[in-house]
Formats: structure tokens, C-alpha cells, sequence
């Protein structure tokens, strides 16, 4: 059970790190507006799959629970990730990560030829990977959260246990794509490159190997298969240069880790049991 006081401490506002100098490295006028909050893992999936994919873009750090203007402007909720596009006059915009991400791969089909799945003609293989993304979606993301905010000793001891049942059934999707697919698409394979689901369950996966080992003890599952995969991931140079130092982590979770009252959207959903904004 989690003993450590709440300090009070709040989420930061800039990145740290790699992450601030690949920030710095995108502080110029693009096509493509990326607005995000250092802090946010639906923000960090979009942005390894900009530094993936190539694409050109500007990184605006915003402060999503002050809801600026120019974020409610492009994302209707006030909720990160945004994207403005500056080539339309007046500005179009797209939200929502998931839906970002398919955008994405879109515009790079016809710029960058680069994708986080396998060929349209492979439609099972690109399909397996989908139930790899959803399964992130559905049951790992929401398990991560139910952990992070549980407070009593059996609340946590469950939500340890729901979460490596969750990291498990990914890693059961993973081993049967590599059993009926050909397809190099997915760091679980070695010699793999990066999929959908790497990039959608990475943030998690990462915030589970300092946040929740922190705040909750956990400890991140054996098995050198997974490990193996885990490393990968995490030192992927696409998904590197979005990460932060620790404590940027640490700190901006301690909000989670003791469920403050409002501390998000998403914190609020899990609370009230129902689906995530």
C-alpha cells in the first residue's frame, strides 16, 4: 500500500529532458500545430508517431486544465492532444488521439511513405494489430488509471493484479500475431519496427516503470520475452525523443497516485466507473 504523503506537489508545464530539447527542435511555424501538455500520455502517442512518421510539425505547450482559447479552439472538450492545421484559411483542426493518429497515417501514405502498419494489402495482419490497439484502449489504459488512483491497500492489490492480467492479454495478442502473421510491423518481434499498438500502449507502459513504481510498488512483470520488449520500446528513437526526466513523471502524478479531488477528466471517468472522455 502506498504510504507516501501528498505533498501537494502540481503537474508541470514544460517538457524536461530529451523530450524539451526535441520541443525546442519543433518551435517553428509548420503545417501542422501539435498542442500538448508534457505530462499526457494521449499526447505522447501522437507525438512518437510524428517523430515516426516524419511529418512536419510545431509543438505548442498548453495548460489543458486552464483551457485557453486557441485549445478549445481545436479541441472542443479543452482536452489534449489538438492538432491545428495551419494550411486552411481559416485554421482546421483534429482531435481526439485516436482519430489523430489515423490522420496521420493518412497524410503519411502520400508524403512521407512511412506507416505504423502493414500494407493495405495485408488486411489480417494490419487487422491483428488493431486488436493489439483496441485491447491498449479498452482494458490496459483504464486498468492503469483504477490503479494509480486506488487508496485502500485491497483496492491497489487488485488493481496490480488487473493491470498485469492487462499487460498479459496484450502480450497473448502479440504472440498471436507473430504466430499468423508474416508481417515485421511491432518491436515484439525482433528486428520489428514500431506499430500502432507500440506507439498506443507505450506511454503507459513507460509511466508504469517509474509512476507506478513509485507510487505503488509495482513491479513491472518478468519474463525475458516481455523485458526484451519493454527495452526496445522504451529506447525506440521515435518514442525516446518524446520522454521526459522522472521527476516530471513523479511530480505530475501525485495528483493521480492520492486522487485528488478534479484531477482530471479521465481521473474524474474512472471515479464515476464510466467510459474515459
Amino acid at each position: 500500500m502506498s504510504t507516501k504523503a501528498d505533498s501537494g506537489r502540481s503537474y508541470h508545464l514544460q517538457c524536461t529532458g530529451v523530450a524539451k530539447e526535441t520541443a525546442e527542435a519543433h518551435s517553428a511555424p509548420k503545417d501542422i500545430t501539435l498542442f500538448g501538455s508534457c505530462f499526457c500520455p494521449f499526447v505522447q502517442r501522437v507525438w512518437v508517431a510524428f517523430e515516426y512518421l516524419g511529418i512536419d510539425y510545431k509543438v505548442y505547450e498548453v495548460d489543458p486544465y486552464k483551457k485557453p482559447a486557441d485549445l478549445l479552439e481545436v479541441s472542443p472538450k479543452g482536452l489534449v492532444p489538438g492538432l491545428r492545421l495551419e494550411n486552411y484559411n481559416p485554421p482546421r483542426a483534429v482531435n481526439e488521439s485516436t482519430v489523430i493518429l489515423e490522420f496521420l497515417e493518412d497524410v503519411a501514405a502520400s508524403k512521407t511513405k512511412q506507416s505504423l502498419l502493414p500494407p493495405i494489402t495485408e488486411p489480417y495482419a494490419r487487422a491483428l494489430i488493431r486488436l493489439q490497439a483496441d485491447h491498449v484502449d479498452r482494458t490496459l489504459i483504464p486498468a492503469f488509471y483504477r490503479y494509480v488512483q486506488a487508496q485502500d491497500e485491497e483496492k491497489q492489490i487488485q488493481g496490480a493484479r488487473d493491470f498485469v492480467e492487462a499487460i498479459n492479454g496484450l502480450i497473448k495478442l502479440f504472440q498471436r500475431a507473430e504466430k499468423e502473421s508474416e508481417s515485421n510491423f511491432g518491436l515484439w518481434r525482433e528486428g520489428g519496427t514500431l506499430s500502432l499498438a507500440d506507439v498506443m500502449a507505450g506511454p503507459w507502459l513507460f509511466r508504469s516503470t517509474n509512476v507506478l513504481v513509485h507510487y505503488r510498488g509495482f513491479a513491472v512483470p518478468e519474463g525475458p520475452q516481455f523485458r526484451t520488449y519493454l527495452d526496445r520500446l522504451l529506447n525506440y528513437p521515435a518514442f525516446k525523443r518524446t520522454c521526459s526526466t522522472e521527476d516530471l513523471y513523479i511530480d505530475s502524478y501525485e495528483r493521480y497516485a492520492h486522487n485528488r479531488p478534479n484531477t482530471s477528466q479521465v481521473a474524474n471517468a474512472i471515479n464515476a466507473g464510466t467510459a474515459l472522455p
